[in-house]
């Protein structure tokens, strides 16, 4: 695990958006397509700001959630809003977005769609990874009754959780999927977190599920 410290949340998303374009830029030099995954919330907003200008071939992009609330994509807690809205637009607008969310009753009916959209694009080049001082990542929640799944080896692709914490169903990459990115890239602010990773470096996934991916990750935060 490589760490970086930045002296604000500006100089973060500059440096952590050229990294993600140069690392986009390598893939695509021996390869036709690459999978960026990325997280919802508030800390990465800023990073495709930059990002969604990089000059780069984003037609040979693929862009998928590290996890999705369910709920409609006109919902302002809808993390596949925020990539339209901030990601997907300048010259990013021309890479294709594989969906984490479909019209259904529940996410268990669509699972099996989603997972047929994005099992043949795995695995993923380059993940922004988000953490919270839970030491969550995507939605991979230590209060949530599926964890245990997700963390399996052998869990599917992606798979429905409703955390304690949380006011909504979720659907989630699976453990094994994000820590197999090529190129991990962690993202937070405040000391808080900080604390929070030192923590969970010596704690298990099931208590820490931050620490099932930080295996040759680079982590970039500030206070």
């Amino acid at each position: 695990m490589n760490l970086m410290k930045y002296g604000d949340a500006d100089m973060m998303a500059i440096d952590v958006a050229q990294n993600i374009a140069g690392d986009l830029t390598a893939t695509l030099q021996h390869q036709e397509r690459a999978l960026l995954a990325v997280p919802g919330g508030t800390t990465p907003g800023p990073i495709f700001d930059v990002l969604c200008a990089a000059d780069l071939d984003w037609s040979r992009v693929d862009v998928v959630l590290t996890d999705e609330r369910w709920v409609a994509e006109i919902s302002p807690r809808s993390n596949t809003k925020l990539l339209r809205d901030r990601l997907l637009v300048n010259r990013a607008a021309a890479a294709t977005l594989l969906p984490l969310y479909a019209e259904a009753g529940t996410p268990e009916e669509a699972l099996p769609g989603l997972i047929a959209t994005l099992e043949d694009k795995l695995p993923i080049d380059v993940a922004i990874l988000g953490m919270g001082a839970d030491m969550h990542t995507a939605s991979l929640f230590p209060d949530s009754d599926e964890l245990l799944a997700a963390l399996a080896p052998d869990a599917p692709l992606l798979l429905t959780v409703r955390p304690d914490s949380q006011p909504e169903a979720r659907v989630t990459l699976a453990a094994h999927v994000l820590n197999g990115a090529l190129r991990k890239h962690i993202v937070f602010k405040g000391a808080d977190k900080l604390a929070a990773l030192e923590r969970a470096r010596s704690l298990p996934p099931e208590q820490a599920p931050i620490s099932a991916v930080l295996d040759g990750a680079t982590v970039h935060y500030t206070e």
